[in-house]
């Protein structure tokens, strides 16, 4: 798979895969694009698949500066004009979402839809949003990975997921496989992204989308709250929404073919409806 030069003169890696209607795809806080493994097994027959390495984070270790979401946006233009790009369905999970959502007035144009997946505008509650993680919670995570990021981010991991969400015991391994898979950024690039992620605020941006929006989230998710997306569904215009009973934070994982499902249904409507 390729890499592209952003704006900056940087090495970014990506990943490539299938034809048709474009579905980008933007991980997590300290994931890759390992992550989108099984979508990129289920959906490449049917459409072309891309899926970035943020900056520092997977192969694109190389990338200097902030860990802001300013940046990050700015990489994201900057490789969907590298593969000129449009009409794409923008796919963002957790961290991702909101790159998304930063990203999209100067995207826009480019976009044919937009999925939130496990998604929230505010990572930390505030005064006027009280569906975030207390600040306090979000410091003790800063102090954990500057202790130790792989054991801060097992226990990142294992929080990802509801009680009783995974009961194919296989099934569980094979998602741990893929997950341990995942090479973790380095402390001060985790601390760095963790820290944007805490002090950003989306809200502004949501009066602005006007394209239809597909809101995907599990109903247990105790990462980005379930009242987060219930947020998000009422203040973007166009919107359709699944909720995924009795999951967290990761149903692209542990709801393999119904999140597939519902990406594939999505993306069917509307590139029809703007053909």
């Amino acid at each position: 798979m390729p890499w592209f030069e952003n704006r900056l003169g940087e090495q970014l890696w990506y990943e490539d895969s299938g034809s048709g209607v474009p579905l980008f795809f933007l991980h997590g806080w300290c994931m890759s694009s390992v992550v989108w493994h099984r979508q990129f097994s289920g959906l490449s027959d049917t459409f072309r698949l891309v899926a970035p390495d943020l900056r520092g984070h997977g192969k694109s270790r190389g990338a200097s500066g902030q860990m802001d979401f300013g940046r990050f946006a700015a990489d994201l233009e900057d490789l969907i004009h590298h593969l000129d790009l449009s009409r794409l369905v923008l796919v963002g999970w957790s961290m991702g979402a909101q790159i998304a959502l930063q990203s999209y007035r100067q995207l826009h144009d480019r976009l044919a839809g937009l999925v939130l997946v496990s998604a929230t505008p505010c990572f930390t509650a505030k005064d006027d949003f009280p569906f975030g993680l207390p600040r306090k919670e979000a410091a003790g995570m800063h102090l954990k990975v500057e202790r130790n990021i792989r054991r801060a981010l097992d226990g990142f991991h294992s929080r990802m997921f509801a009680d009783g969400e995974i009961v194919d015991q296989q099934e569980a391994l094979q998602i741990r496989a893929l997950l341990d898979s995942v090479v973790p950024p380095d402390t001060a690039v985790a601390v760095d992204s963790l820290d944007s992620l805490a002090g950003a605020d989306m809200r502004p941006f949501l009066k602005d989308i006007s394209l239809p929006v597909l809101i995907l989230n599990g109903d247990r998710d105790v990462i980005c709250l379930p009242q987060a997306s219930d947020y998000l569904a009422e203040h973007i215009k166009s919107f359709s929404r699944r909720v995924f009973a009795g999951c967290g934070h990761a149903i692209f994982l542990t709801r393999l073919q119904q999140f597939n499902q519902e990406i594939i249904h999505y993306a069917g409507r509307i590139c029809d409806s703007n053909a």
